[in-house]
């Protein structure tokens, strides 16, 4: 285990550093900058104390560097458009994705089981093929095409949810109603995919035969028995959904204007703000390394045949 953990943390390591150095290389490569002259044309002398405050005047792999040294300690910066540190930007909007997030794992994952343990129980009945067909639709559809049509239906025709999102409402978590039903169906769709092979899977198992054989109910063969070995799948959906969820969805922040990090992401990008993108880029790529890490360490525990070399 302990070697298995020190590979991985140099894997993590270079992966971190690979996307951080692209990143910011794509960054320095695009034309434009944070600065715009096209409004308020700039002084060659002030635009260059400017450059030179930011250090924008440096090669990029100087910048690149000297960011990451400091994003080690803890400091990503100061956000060239709100002139604050990107820790208190996100420490403001972090919160609100997280809610948004929770809301929706919340009705997703349970509701993703149950319709893949039922699909599975049902094989190649009507209910399966319904099950199934639903699961393949909500996690293909494109979410800002759901999102648009479901705008249109629930909050301007049928005005069962508040239209305008967050901000016109005041936070209130009526406006949250409709953004996590959206959020989630991906989820649902992916999870009782999932559910449904594995239950498969795990119900043609000679235990479980042998199980039925002596006399087990089928509700604790299914329950006991089955649900503790088809979690392996689960597991892997599971912990990337919780870093979708963490780093919060851009289209459903957009279209509901809720000021989350998947929001605040976008409009980064297009202002330039380059210690946000890279803040943005290098907290995903941490909290995603790690999900795996932890994705890798919960199938140990739950199938002890599987071991960490």
């Amino acid at each position: 285990m302990a070697r298995y953990l020190l590979v991985r943390f140099f894997g993590f390591v270079f992966v971190i550093l690979i996307v951080s150095f692209i990143t910011f290389f794509l960054m320095y490569s695009t034309p434009g900058g944070p600065f715009d002259e096209k409004n308020m044309p700039l002084e060659p002398a002030a635009k260059a104390n400017i450059l030179k405050k930011y250090g924008l005047d440096q090669p990029f792999y100087v910048q690149w560097a000297k960011y990451m040294v400091n994003a080690v300690q803890g400091d990503f910066g100061i956000s060239f458009k709100n002139q604050v540190p990107v820790k208190d930007l996100f420490l403001k909007y972090w919160p609100n994705s997280l809610l948004l997030g929770v809301l929706s794992l919340i009705w997703s994952f349970p509701a993703g089981i149950i319709f893949g343990v039922i699909a599975a129980l049902k094989r190649n009945s009507f209910t399966d093929y319904f099950i199934t067909a639903v699961a393949l639709i909500t996690s293909s559809l494109p979410q800002f095409a759901v999102i648009f049509f479901a705008l249109a239906v629930f909050a301007v025709w049928l005005k069962w949810v508040p239209y305008g999102g967050w901000i016109d409402h005041g936070g209130s978590l009526s406006t949250l109603i409709l953004p996590s039903i959206i959020f989630g169906m991906g989820t649902v769709g992916s999870l009782a995919r999932y559910t449904r092979s594995g239950m498969l899977d795990v119900l043609g198992q000679d235990y479980i035969r042998t199980a039925r054989a002596k006399g087990v109910s089928r509700a604790k063969v299914i329950f006991k028995h089955a649900m503790r070995n088809m979690l392996v799948p689960i597991v892997t959906l599971f912990f990337p959904v919780v870093t979708n969820i963490v780093s919060g969805s851009i289209y459903v922040e957009l279209g509901f204007v809720i000021p989350g990090v998947g929001r605040f992401f976008l409009t980064s990008i297009f202002d330039r703000d380059y210690p946000v993108v890279m803040a943005t880029v290098l907290i995903a790529a941490v909290i995603l390394s790690v999900t795996y890490l932890l994705t890798d360490i919960a199938y140990t525990i739950l199938d002890p045949r599987i071991k960490l070399t």
